[in-house]
Order: C-alpha cells, then sequence, then structure tokens
C-alpha cells in the first residue's frame, strides 16, 4: 500500500480518555478509546486507579476478620457478598446454619439486590440524559436502606452475616415495614412503564446497541443479566441453588435480543421477582435462632481448597480459599462479575458510535471497586 495513504489514514484517527473521571463511568475507571471521527476503532479498559488489595489483606487475618472486607467490593451488593464468604466458612468448618437465619439472609440479601437494581436504573438513564428519573428511584431506595439500617446497623457497607448465622435477629417492625415496602413499589410499577420503559425516545437509544450472544458471554466469562439478556437462563439462585432459595417459587427474567434494551429489561423485571422471594420468605419465616450454637471463636479451617458461589446483582460471585490447617486463610481469591462483564468492553464498543459507547457502558451495571480489589 502506498505509504501516503497510510499517512493520511493517521491523521484523521485520535485517542479519546473516557475517564478516569467521568460520570458514565461510576468510578475511577478509564476507557482508552481509538477513535476515527465519532466512530469507536478500539476501547481499552485501563483498571487499577482504587487497587485496595482485599485479597492479599484477607491473607493475614483470622477468617471471619475478612467479613467486613467484602462489603467493600461491591459496595451496592454487599449483604450477598456477607452470604456468600459466610457460606464459603461454614462449608469448609461443617457448620449447619439455622433456619430462620437462612431466611433472613435471603430476606435482607433480596432487599439489597433490589436497591442495586434501583441504584443502576437511576443512573443509566441519567447517563443517557433523563433526569427525573432518578429522583423516584432513589426515593424508593431509601426506604429499602431504612429498613436495613434498623437490622444491620449501617447504610451501604453492611457487615450482617456471620459464621454460622446473622448478627442480629428481625422483629415484628422489620416485617411490617418490608411488607409495606413491597406494596408500595408495586404500586410505582405503573409509573415506571410510563415515564420510562415506554418511552420511545429511550427504546431508539438502546435497542441494537451493544449487541452480546451466549457463545461470546461464554468466551469472556459475562454472567448476571448481561448473559440473561441473551436467552441463557443461567442464575445460580436456580441453576446451582444454595440457602433456602429451592423453597421459593420465582422466575429467571430472560430476553433473547442481548442488546442493551435486552439487558435493561431484565434487571427491571428481576426486581418484581426479588419482591415476589421475600413475600414469600416472610410468609414462612421459620421461628428459632439466628446462630448457630457452635462456632469457634478462633476457626481453624481443615486443610484443603474450598469454594462457594452466588448470585450478586451483577453476576456470578465466587469465593475461593486455601486452607492450611489454621485460622488465617493462606490464600483467598474472589471471582467478581464486574471484572469478567468488563473484559467484553473492547469487543462491543468496536465499531460503534461514541454516544453509544455511554449507552453499552452503562449497561455492563459496573461497580468500580468490585474490579480493583
Amino acid at each position: 500500500m502506498n505509504v501516503d495513504v497510510l499517512e493520511d489514514e493517521r491523521q484523521h484517527h485520535f485517542v479519546l480518555n473516557m475517564g478516569p473521571q467521568h460520570p458514565s463511568t461510576h468510578g475511577v475507571l478509564r476507557v482508552l478509546l481509538k477513535m476515527e471521527g465519532e466512530y469507536v476503532l478500539e476501547a481499552q479498559p485501563v483498571l487499577g486507579y482504587v487497587h485496595r488489595c482485599h485479597e492479599r489483606i484477607g491473607e493475614f487475618k483470622p477468617a471471619k476478620s475478612f467479613m467486613p472486607n467484602t462489603a467493600r467490593m461491591d459496595y451496592l451488593g454487599a449483604l450477598i457478598y456477607n452470604q456468600g464468604y459466610a457460606m464459603l466458612l461454614e462449608r469448609a468448618a461443617g457448620i449447619e446454619v439455622p433456619q430462620r437465619a437462612e431466611y433472613i439472609r435471603v430476606i435482607t440479601s433480596e432487599l439489597n439486590r433490589i436497591q442495586s437494581h434501583l441504584l443502576w436504573y437511576g443512573a443509566y438513564l441519567l447517563d443517557l440524559g433523563a433526569f427525573t428519573p432518578i429522583m423516584y428511584t432513589f426515593d424508593d431506595r431509601e426506604h429499602i436502606l431504612d429498613i436495613l439500617e434498623d437490622v444491620c446497623g449501617s447504610r451501604l457497607t453492611y457487615c450482617y452475616s456471620r459464621v454460622g448465622g446473622v448478627c442480629k435477629d428481625i422483629d415484628d417492625k422489620f416485617i411490617e415495614r418490608t411488607r409495606t415496602f413491597i406494596e408500595r413499589l408495586r404500586g410505582r410499577f405503573p409509573m415506571y412503564e410510563e415515564l420510562v420503559n415506554g418511552n420511545v425516545i429511550l427504546q431508539k437509544r438502546m435497542k441494537t446497541v451493544g449487541h452480546y450472544t451466549p457463545e461470546m458471554c461464554a468466551r469472556y466469562g459475562v454472567t448476571g443479566p448481561l448473559l440473561r439478556s441473551t436467552g441463557v437462563a443461567y442464575d445460580l439462585r436456580k441453576a446451582e441453588p444454595y440457602s433456602v432459595y429451592p423453597e421459593f417459587d420465582f422466575e429467571v427474567p430472560l430476553e433473547q435480543d442481548g442488546d442493551a434494551w435486552a439487558a435493561f429489561n431484565v434487571r427491571y423485571r428481576e426486581i418484581e421477582q426479588s419482591l415476589r422471594i421475600i413475600e414469600q420468605a416472610l410468609d414462612k419465616l421459620p421461628e428459632g435462632e439466628v446462630m448457630a450454637s457452635k462456632v469457634p471463636k478462633k476457626l481453624k479451617l481443615p486443610q484443603g481448597d474450598y469454594n462457594c458461589s452466588v448470585e450478586a446483582p451483577r453476576g456470578e460471585l465466587s469465593y475461593y480459599l486455601v486452607s492450611d490447617g489454621s485460622d488465617i486463610p493462606y490464600r483467598i481469591k474472589v471471582r467478581t462479575p464486574s471484572y469478567s462483564n468488563l473484559s467484553v468492553v473492547p469487543e462491543l464498543c468496536k465499531g460503534m458510535l461514541i454516544s453509544d459507547v455511554v449507552t453499552s457502558m452503562g449497561g455492563l451495571d459496573l461497580v468500580i471497586p468490585e474490579i480493583d480489589r
């Protein structure tokens, strides 16, 4: 090829930094975009701006003491991260959790999942230029935070699960407020449908943008609502049931198109399924203790490798622990969904308009501290 032609092509290319300080990346994430006009030639995520070495910290402290760190990885799904780590240690140590504690974990985790989806719903629309919806989603989310604050003592970075159960029982006030919230949120769905989901401008902004396929998700390890938007019914609460989830009747929302609009609808519909789970758990809530009777203060795990996976708001969360027989883990590895989901960006964004990059990135529902552990 003529050298002059190559030089002419280079003159039309430029590099654009999206982040690390950018409102639509929702944290300190930098995406290096190689552009030709308004079209993306290459998109490369650059990580590590807030890396805090959680896994390494866990290898220098007793296993039970690592619980607060789990909430600092995904601050929007902290209770689910608590539950997953507690389950890992309980399986390793052979500790049986009381049924009431299992039900309470499910109730609080599903409330946590709903508030995560509500925050994403409002913030995503804000990324796309719609300011009003986030006022409503934050209003609904505040009710959940108020409920969880009473039982957990905090509003965001919870440390509620314990090895063997939960730190505090729920009371009649918690149950009444939760039932009131379920009725309230269901009453708001028609408003969200009319204000947001039925908006033709929003639909045109999302449909056919950021296309996924099951094969593409398999190559990059994409899980959660993104995978389910391609028609794959993979939800660990159903696929590999844990805790008391098998006792509840709920659906796994699916879409087939695998684009930003499909993922949007999957997450929105998951809110109703979480409400169904909570309602059934409250109806079936057994009496009894919320902590196992025999949990050693110094938890020495038998030598070996242990793994536990749960369904977090963004996809599959896995804890992997190697024990040398002492109370301090030899190795801890956490497989977080945002990290795997982000890896699809270079292929996902190639060839799209820069305005569609915001749509695609927002649809990933990233939590950056979950990536920079």
